[in-house]
């Protein structure tokens, strides 16, 4: 089969994109329609909701940090799987990095790229007629985006509704519908952003109420009639990052989480085994595996728990003594000396690295990078270079006298300094690779 899309877009961040989204995909299923979902740009969180919502894997496309033929590779892929393939956007729908024209990772550009068309989610509580100005420069902003129509969010009162509804109509935009101010179904946050999906005992039940809510509310049949085919695809497979080796022992449990479902599926593809272990059960990478990956995640959540698992450390240090060990960001601090929690209280970690990284002395490092491998790692070659993402609140209490990974530049190229460490066969950063350039 081959899909129809549309993206769900906002305005500005906290508009409501992620719960109109998730309510869509979990109405879409609930009617049996084949559905898929992507999320714009770099979140590690959303797409493990998209994938309790619709039952099939979510992903990413990134339009800074992937280049043109992986997304194209990623969405005509995805197109032949699926009826509908649903876009959360990012931010605002044309926020993103300065740069070049659709390589900036707003939501705009899969918009353009790929013709498809933008349900526009409003946050309207403390606005009314004035919703409609919005909407016009939304409209008329960039010929190559189309806005198909509006859904009306935090609504107050049916008067509120209507005075916001009539003067957008005189806009000629569809009006998809309008949800209320409702808190309970809000989703509980932490320093990352949602709490994981994986965390939430009742999230079955989450996704049905926000079903109800949109075919209570919201015109589905609409929505679903404004989505267009998605382009032809000629790109073939794509893979980010080649398999940093043919199988690969991966960390994951509630300490090790942030994994790109591309890079996964890209290493799959080209004929990789992947074999998870659990830290926190205290189990070792396995020995069948030829490199070990400790992904991103909260490790300054658990570090009591890492740190008491012995067994864990120890194969991990005869592990790393014949082959390559790679951490990115919560992987990266569990590679080090220790972690300091948020109490202050200080837990010893593997020691393979020789910095330290403090979560009591927090300051939020975010943003895309460009990194330049100084050194050979899991992640490429000497030389090669990896775009990326940075976003954690740890900051480094010891940098250590390892040799530097990479040297790092923002998303406007400006040079941001040296990250993560090089030992051996042990290496690490603070940002997490999300393809080669």
């Amino acid at each position: 089969m081959t899909a129809r899309g549309l993206i769900v877009a906002a305005p500005n961040s906290g508009a409501g994109k992620t719960t109109v989204t998730l309510g869509i995909l979990a109405a879409l299923k609930r009617r049996g329609i084949a559905v898929r979902a992507a999320k714009a740009g770099p979140d590690y969180i959303d797409p493990a909701f998209h994938a309790a919502a619709t039952g099939a894997q979510g992903f990413n496309l990134d339009t800074w940090a992937m280049p043109p033929a992986l997304l194209d590779a990623l969405v005509g892929e995805t197109a032949r799987d699926c009826e509908l393939l649903v876009i959360e956007g990012v931010m605002g729908l044309f926020d993103g990095a300065p740069g070049p024209n659709g390589r900036t990772g707003a939501a705009a550009d899969l918009a353009a790229r790929f013709a498809l068309p933008v349900v526009l989610v409003l946050d309207v509580q403390a606005q009314a007629q004035s919703a409609a100005a919005v909407v016009r420069g939304f409209l008329s902003h960039d010929p190559d985006v189309r806005i198909a129509g509006v859904v009306l969010n935090r609504v107050g009162s049916d008067r509120h509704r209507a005075l916001v509804a009539d003067a957008i109509a005189q806009l000629g935009v569809c009006i998809f519908g309008a949800l209320p101010r409702e808190e309970h179904i809000h989703l509980p946050e932490r320093h990352l952003g949602l709490v994981q999906a994986s965390e939430h005992g009742d999230l079955r039940s989450r996704l049905d109420r926000l079903a109800d809510m949109v075919e209570r509310y919201l015109d589905l049949d609409a929505i679903i009639a404004c989505a267009r085919s998605v382009k032809p695809i000629t790109s073939g497979a794509i893979c980010a990052l080649p398999p940093p080796g043919q199988r690969i022992a991966l960390a994951s449990d509630a300490a090790f989480t942030f994994i790109y479902a591309h890079l996964l599926a890209g290493w799959r593809k080209a004929g990789a085994e992947i074999a998870t272990f659990s830290p926190l059960a205290d189990e070792p990478p396995p020995e069948s595996c030829d490199v070990c990956w400790l992904p991103g995640g909260y490790p300054e959540l658990h570090a009591g728990a890492l740190a008491s698992a012995q067994r864990f450390q120890q194969r991990l240090a005869r592990f790393a003594q014949t082959r390559p060990v790679h951490g990115e960001c919560g992987g990266y601090m569990v590679l080090g000396e220790g972690i300091e929690d948020a109490n202050g209280a200080r837990h010893a970690m593997s020691g393979l690295l020789a910095h330290s990284t403090s979560f009591a002395k927090r300051k939020l490092h975010l943003g895309y990078r460009e990194a330049r491998l100084r050194v050979g790692s899991p992640i490429g070659p000497m030389g090669a270079v990896v775009r990326g993402h940075e976003f954690h609140y740890a900051t480094l209490s010891a940098a250590g006298t390892d040799e530097p990974l990479a040297e790092l530049t923002d998303a406007q190229g400006r040079a941001v300094g040296t990250d993560g460490g090089r030992r051996g066969r042990v290496t690490g950063t603070f940002f997490h690779a999300i393809a080669r350039k």
